[in-house]
């Protein structure tokens, strides 16, 4: 072994608190890091390597069959920006049914065969539909279907069936069915095509505004409001990655405050380091080390720890994505979700160079120290020197102090050599040492600049407290640089606290928003669940009661403040694969729960609310008229509102019971929702009511039904977890910090035990001795916490496809605020403990022998 690595071996093994705190930093930055970047890469790899190979459309545009000709649709590949294009392909919207009865609307593309310019359509079982009564399913919408089975449309004329020949993947989720062109007048009630579909490839399309400059330059080529649906690229990918590309944020940002934790504790060990082993740093300079291989030992040091924390962050990073991705099977035909090797060395290199720069740049310092002054620093006089004469000393007939100064030249020969004062200039130095207030001489200490932290330990001395308790407040004014590096450790540490708590927090809020379940009494076999009340869980859906005896039952009943009914139905939009759910209110459901991100509620027939992900796929925004198609029939309506919902994907519709009545006239509510005036015992009003329901065939229940998410507890387990690692290096940070001022200030406590300090009143002293940089780090990592929570969470929302209502981001209140600023504190005398129970153990001979 050479001897540049004793000295670093050496030199890690003497500072093992800081090397941990090295490691422990590193640590949670490479795991947070490796985590977001491998969860990133593996969502958004197979969609975009299959898009690749596929020719995915960039967009997938509708049009109205009734304003344009198949001509005028097929010269819209001309225009500006297109660089390939499919189609136009007729479509029509039927209604398929089983048993008798209508259950789905698909969305069937006429399409002689998968291949083309645009959208290259996989087949994954079976073959491409060859003659008509033959139809190729889409694997992406819906239950699996499988081959040779049929499927009935019993509302068209003739009652046609098709017969599943192929189960086939469009990356861009064009359709839910494919059939031969010639098929698709007889899957339309008018007997002919209801509109066309064009499939786009542009020259840019890899931002929002690319994508509307090309969508505008389409539109401008067809005849006006012929354009009914188009479908973003983005909007696909957006949905097809959002069950992993939701973890991204977070980790971003534990990874981001990891990493800058590391960077400050690097520079703060690093630095300590030099400073306290200046006379060790002089040592080696002369026994022959260059000051570049001092420069090296000292940032070696650091980047041991760091190594080691590297590597365990990569490994857990990789274990803990393996429970996020293993319910995601191969995607689109490409390969698995596996490990990304360049992701986690690109992340653990990067953080090293990082810590690298700044070990460097730290010990730096120690480099350029000249050997003379290192060796002159050094505090401890050689071992025995003066021990002969102090010895001797004792024994002459003399006073005490007459003794200890006759000895006293004998410790420190080569300033005696130097000293040539005269007696006047004596007396008066011996004067001024007589002078010297005892609490001056010992809060200030040995080692700081003169005059350093005097003033607060004098104003200290006069407040009303304990002496321990003063001596510790004006410590951190003695070292204000390391002070410093203590108040960053704890201003991450109560950001990270901070941060999670909101993040708890507004996942609640998510959680609450999303089941709409304000109601106290449901009526029906379902009990509230998200988009309002229609089934159980586990159950199937509930046989509509009569709803005007039900109405009548919950009027009749006293404590009735007021009630909306619910019922549910499928439709297509124009643009967009597979079915839409519809949710219908029968009266005023504003009160239900429902927390609006943008516009208003529906106040009348004609008006929906849509989730963040309706429009997203439709490219649609508030204020817009957009075509639904209910049971065949297409049913207008204006978006109003843009409600938080994460049912069915965030693919729900929300309207007035009204606006359906043309194409469901038989729609009735299946589910009833009933606010309570105050007051009302709704054990009693429940009772009451399910009396009256009971010969009806229905019931009443005041249980609110909670839907959870998987997601979400991942999450907040996630959360907890790194934040607890960001705690426990914002503590050790501290600790470190504590340590190398105990070390350093360890004569100074065997003086105050001699004076009579007991064990209990040193470990106040330090502890004390934290509580200021405690506090003023936990109230600047407060607002900290905050902007980050601010800036995360609706990035969470965005990469899920949804935005995110006021209540789930306000979610932090004056006293949490308080608390969690006094957090802070918390961390910062969590750190200093072990180091204040060492220095109360450390008997008084061997503090006093330090020196």
């Amino acid at each position: 072994m050479s001897a540049l690595l004793r000295v670093v071996g050496a030199g890690t093994a003497r500072r093992r608190v800081q090397a941990l705190v090295i490691g422990l930093a590193t640590l949670i930055a490479v795991t947070a890091s490796v985590l977001g970047g491998s969860l990133l890469v593996a969502s958004r790899a197979p969609f975009d390597k299959a898009f690749a190979r596929q020719h995915g459309a960039h967009l997938s545009a509708q049009f109205d069959a009734g304003r344009a000709t198949s001509a005028q649709v097929a010269a819209s590949a001309r225009a500006a920006g297109v660089g390939a294009a499919s189609g136009p392909f007729p479509t029509a919207s039927p209604v398929m049914g089983f048993g008798g009865q209508a259950v789905a609307s698909l969305s069937v593309v006429g399409r002689a065969t998968p291949g083309g310019a645009v959208d290259r359509v996989d087949l994954t079982e079976g073959r491409w539909v060859r003659k008509a009564g033959e139809i190729v399913v889409s694997a992406d919408t819906g239950p699996a279907v499988p081959l040779g089975r049929q499927l009935s449309f019993p509302d068209l004329p003739g009652s046609p069936s098709l017969t599943v020949v192929g189960v086939a993947r469009s990356v861009s989720r064009t359709a839910d069915g494919w059939v031969l062109p010639s098929e698709i007048p007889a899957l339309s009630a008018s007997g002919r095509a209801e509109g066309y579909q064009m499939l786009y490839r542009f020259t840019h399309a890899a931002t929002s505004t690319e994508m509307s400059r090309d969508r505008a330059a389409v539109e401008s080529a067809v005849p006006g409001s012929s354009l009914t649906g188009a479908q973003s690229w983005l909007s696909v990918r957006k949905v097809a990655t959002r069950s992993t590309s939701l973890f991204v944020p977070f980790l971003v940002a534990f990874g981001v405050l990891g990493l800058v934790m590391s960077v400050l504790i690097v520079g703060n060990v690093v630095a300590g380091a030099v400073a306290t082993g200046r006379r060790r740093i002089g040592v080696l300079k002369a026994v022959g080390c260059t000051p570049g291989q001092v420069v090296r030992a000292c940032a070696a040091q650091a980047l041991l720890p760091a190594a080691l924390g590297a590597v365990l962050g990569t490994v857990a990073g990789q274990l803990l994505a393996v429970p996020l991705l293993s319910d995601t099977e191969d995607a689109y035909g490409t390969a698995g979700l596996g490990v990304e090797l360049w992701l986690d060395a690109a992340v653990a290199g990067g953080v090293l160079a990082v810590v690298a720069v700044t070990a460097c740049t730290a010990a730096w310092r120690a480099g350029r120290l000249r050997t003379v002054d290192a060796l002159a620093v050094g505090r401890t006089p050689a071992p025995g020197r003066g021990r002969r004469a102090a010895r001797l000393a004792p024994r002459l007939p003399l006073p005490r102090p007459v003794g200890l100064g006759l000895a006293r030249p004998f410790a420190r020969p080569a300033r005696t050599a130097s000293m040539g004062v005269d007696a006047e200039t004596a007396t008066d130095t011996a004067r001024r040492a007589g002078r010297l207030r005892t609490v001056d001489a010992l809060a200030v200490g040995r080692t700081p600049a003169p005059g350093r932290g005097r003033r607060a330990a004098r104003l200290a001395a006069r407040l009303p407290l304990p002496r321990p308790v003063g001596l510790g407040l004006a410590r951190p004014f003695a070292r204000p640089a390391r002070t410093a590096s203590m108040v960053a450790a704890v201003v991450f540490g109560a950001a990270a606290v901070t941060f999670a708590t909101g993040l708890s927090g507004s996942l609640g809020e998510v959680i609450a928003a999303k089941n709409h379940n304000a109601a106290d009494v449901t009526v029906g076999e379902a009990v509230p669940g998200p988009g309002g009340p229609h089934t159980r869980p586990g159950g199937g859906r509930q046989t509509p009661a009569d709803p005007a005896a039900i109405t009548k039952a919950i009027e009749d009943t006293d404590g009735t403040r007021r009630y909306y009914g619910t019922a549910t139905a499928q439709a297509a939009l124009a643009g967009v694969s597979g079915e839409i759910s519809l949710v219908a209110y029968d009266g005023d459901a504003s009160w239900g729960g429902f927390r609006m991100v943008s516009g208003r509620w529906v106040h009348k027939p004609g008006e929906v609310v849509v989730a963040s992900s309706v429009l997203t796929l439709a490219g649609a925004k508030v204020g817009d008229t957009i075509t639904l198609r209910v049971h065949g029939k297409p049913v207008p309506v204006r978006i109003v509102g843009e409600v938080f919902d994460t049912g069915d994907d965030g693919t729900r519709v929300f309207t007035d019971a009204a606006t359906l009545w043309s194409a469901l006239p038989d729609l009735k509510p299946t589910t009833y929702a009933i606010d309570l005036t105050a007051g009302t015992d709704k054990d009693a009003y429940v009772k009451a009511l399910d009396s009256a329901l009971q010969p009806l065939g229905t019931s009443a229940t005041g249980e609110k039904y909670v839907n959870g998410s998987d997601s979400v507890t991942v999450i907040d387990a996630l959360t907890a977890f790194l934040t607890a690692l960001l705690i426990c290096v914002a503590a050790l940070g501290v600790l470190g910090g504590v340590v190398l001022d105990t070390h350093e200030r360890i004569r100074d406590l065997g003086i105050h035990k001699a004076l009579g300090m007991t064990p209990r009143q040193t470990v106040t002293l330090v502890i004390t001795s934290v509580l200021l940089p405690g506090i003023v780090g936990g109230a600047l990592g407060v607002p900290l916490g905050v902007a980050v929570h601010d800036a995360v969470v609706p990035a969470m929302g965005h990469s899920g496809g949804l935005r995110l209502p006021e209540s789930v981001l306000a979610v932090y209140g004056t006293p949490e605020l308080v608390l969690l600023a006094l957090s802070g504190a918390a961390v910062a005398v969590l750190g200093s403990l072990l180091p204040a129970g060492w220095a109360a153990r450390i008997r008084t001979a061997t503090a006093l022998r330090a020196e």
